[in-house]
């Protein structure tokens, strides 16, 4: 019941949106980690990761290439179960001044969210709900969640991981290992699922860049990779996790 009592919150604090059903390739909130553990050196590594791997060009060319040469996006910041920042309001992208003004607004816009824990789990159920509550209809629908901690704070992992899959949503995981070397264990076997899910690590935030870079190509082209750690058969079972020391 208690996890019933959060779930039901993180609805109704989302916007209520009706949705004009405007088409779209794919429907993609990118949820970036801001928890405590998060310094200012680290929190700029993965603004600026971020804005430069989205004003690359193979991103801009991933996108022109889809059928209907858009996508919609939103860029969230989050710790706890109850501090969600967002960053990017749900934004229509097709050409190169599209993603310039995104990349400009994650380079200006001021921290929101200085600490708290680490809720995964409600992390992604509020990616998944802002999704379903959006304008938009894409062809994909994608929580792109970036971390570097295990569960700390709100529901389980796999909890709202498997509520946002069960609406036909993705989610994808970067996990940033630094402190926690099986992070990535932990994103593959509670975070990822869906259908052709997958997670790509990076070492710390100074490897960010060029992990999101990958992940948002991939992403947005919506190809499959056999070599990338993925989801089999959309969900992993949820194995408990024991961090590396």
């Amino acid at each position: 019941m208690r996890w019933l009592f959060l779930t039901l919150t993180l609805v109704l604090t989302l916007p209520d949106a009706a949705r004009a059903q405007e088409k779209v390739d794919l429907e993609l909130i990118l949820m970036a980690d801001v928890s405590g553990s998060v310094n200012r050196e680290e929190f700029l590594l993965q603004r600026i990761g971020y804005a430069r791997a989205l004003r690359n060009p193979r991103v801009v060319s991933a996108i022109r290439n889809g059928q209907l040469g858009r996508i919609a996006i939103s860029y969230v910041e989050w710790s706890g179960h109850f501090h969600k920042s967002v960053i990017v309001p749900w934004t229509v992208v097709s050409t190169a001044a599209d993603v310039e003004k995104i990349s400009q607004t994650l380079e200006t816009h001021p921290r929101e969210i200085y600490g708290g824990g680490t809720a995964v789990g409600s992390a992604i159920l509020y990616g998944a709900q802002s999704i379903m509550a959006n304008s938009f209809e894409g062809t994909r629908k994608v929580v792109d969640l970036s971390g570097d901690g295990p569960d700390k704070d709100g529901m389980p992992a796999a909890v709202g991981r498997d509520q946002a899959v069960a609406q036909g949503i993705t989610v994808n995981g970067l996990p940033i290992l630094g402190d926690f070397p099986g992070l990535d264990v932990f994103f593959l076997d509670h975070v990822i699922g869906g259908p052709g899910a997958f997670s790509i690590p990076a070492r710390d935030y100074k490897d960010f860049q060029s992990a999101i870079l990958t992940k948002l190509i991939r992403e947005i082209a919506g190809r499959s990779d056999p070599d990338a750690p993925q989801a089999a058969e959309g969900i992993l079972p949820a194995a408990p996790y024991l961090p590396v020391k």
